[in-house]
């Protein structure tokens, strides 16, 4: 067992390795790939608990038996780890296949009283927004990709309708920046001045002009990062600003979130 230091960098194969060398926790530069040349030097497999779990399983009862879970395009069962406004926030095992609409509502016992379903993110913190209307779609990883999303890691978010989108962005923004190795300028650089714009935006000080510029950030650092963490923070912030584009331009001179006002105001 090698402890680490928490870092969410270190998620990436090449950046794990690096930590588990005693080094700064880095991505490396691929080629090479762990699997040619990881730990030490030496070829190396890098596989997750829930991977390594199936193993006993798969080797007991035969490749078959596994590929007969779920569906033909995904195989087996997934972790689910649910929260947001839900009844029973949990992690479920769930046959991939299975509808979305029977993870919330049997598993996790449905939204909070008097709660509606505004949206949710099928797999963490950087898969894009989906919205009630794709709660019927399968666990399945090709389906939910189709909808313009993944299950990602598997972290289910379901937010009531007195969510804010631009409030859930800056949070999310903040610990990309936050957990950003500074190693390459488009992630380094790109989740600082999306960071500071949200706050703006979040304040309700940002002009139509500021967010205009949104998207020029976004697309700066996705596809240019030097590892996936600068590519994905910004997919839920960009799904974010198409789904609900209104809710983000309400936001600009308002002087407050209008979001949060309006629900405080209900509360009255």
């Amino acid at each position: 067992m090698h402890g680490g230091a928490g870092a969410y960098i270190c998620g990436e194969e090449t950046a794990l390795i690096d930590s588990l060398e005693g080094l700064r926790g880095q991505p490396r530069l691929k080629p090479p790939f762990p699997a040619v040349k990881g730990l030490y030097g030496q070829p190396t497999v890098v596989n997750n608990v829930e991977t390594l779990s199936n193993l006993p399983h798969i080797v007991n009862n035969g490749g078959a038996w596994f590929k007969a879970l779920g569906t033909e395009s995904s195989t087996g069962t997934r972790l689910f780890c649910c929260s947001g406004h839900i009844n029973r926030p949990g992690t479920y095992e769930m046959l991939l296949g299975t509808p979305i609409r029977e993870l919330l509502e049997e598993e996790c016992g449905g939204m909070l009283a008097g709660d509606t379903l505004k949206a949710f993110q099928p797999g963490g913190g950087s898969m894009q927004v989906l919205l009630p209307e794709h709660v019927d779609l399968p666990l399945d990883m090709n389906e939910v990709q189709k909808a313009g999303s993944s299950l990602g890691a598997g972290a289910m978010i379901f937010m009531n309708q007195d969510t804010c989108l631009v409030d859930v962005s800056m949070r999310l923004v903040d610990f990309y920046q936050h957990e950003s190795c500074g190693k390459c300028v488009p992630c380094r650089e790109g989740t600082y001045f999306e960071s500071q714009l949200m706050h703006k935006l979040e304040r309700g000080e940002a002009t139509s002009a500021e967010l205009a510029t949104l998207s020029d950030i976004c697309s700066n650092m996705d596809g240019r990062c030097f590892c996936p963490l600068g590519d994905t923070a910004t997919w839920f912030v960009m799904s974010a600003y198409k789904a609900f584009r209104d809710e983000f331009e309400a936001h600009c001179g308002a002087g407050r979130c209008p979001v949060k006002a309006r629900a405080l105001a209900q509360v009255a």
